[in-house]
């Protein structure tokens, strides 16, 4: 009976694995929630610091002068993603700040609204 339990937790855990991969290979469903993307936008201007202080983008309303213009750089999500976590050049890293979930969110929404996804 111990095993059937750690059976099914081991399945559960491979389930989210694989939906963590087929979101961020933009087949998922995940790749246009309106929840999520909602969240991503209200990140991309609440996170500490704020994605807008640094960049602008269209979809978001902000102006940043520092980083790079979202709009023309039209990146992936896998791109946003790699940028969150380790940071670029001046850029921070999000890893300690933003959970997973919120990191994923925040480059859905930022590719999408960008272009970056097609």
């Amino acid at each position: 009976m111990r095993y059937a339990g750690m059976a099914r937790r081991l399945r559960r855990a491979a389930a989210g694995a694989a939906a963590l991969v087929a979101a961020l290979s933009g087949t998922s469903a995940l790749a246009n929630d309106p929840v999520q993307l909602a969240q991503g936008k209200k990140l991309f201007t609440s996170a500490d610091p704020p994605c807008a202080l640094c960049h602008t983008l269209k979809d978001a309303g902000t102006n940043g002068q520092v980083g790079p213009p979202l709009d023309d750089l039209k990146p992936s999500a896998e791109m946003v993603l790699t940028a969150l976590r380790e940071g670029v050049g001046v850029m921070p890293s999000y890893r300690e700040k933003l959970s997973e979930a919120q990191r994923l969110a925040l480059a859905r929404y930022v590719s999408k609204v960008t272009g970056g996804g097609n």
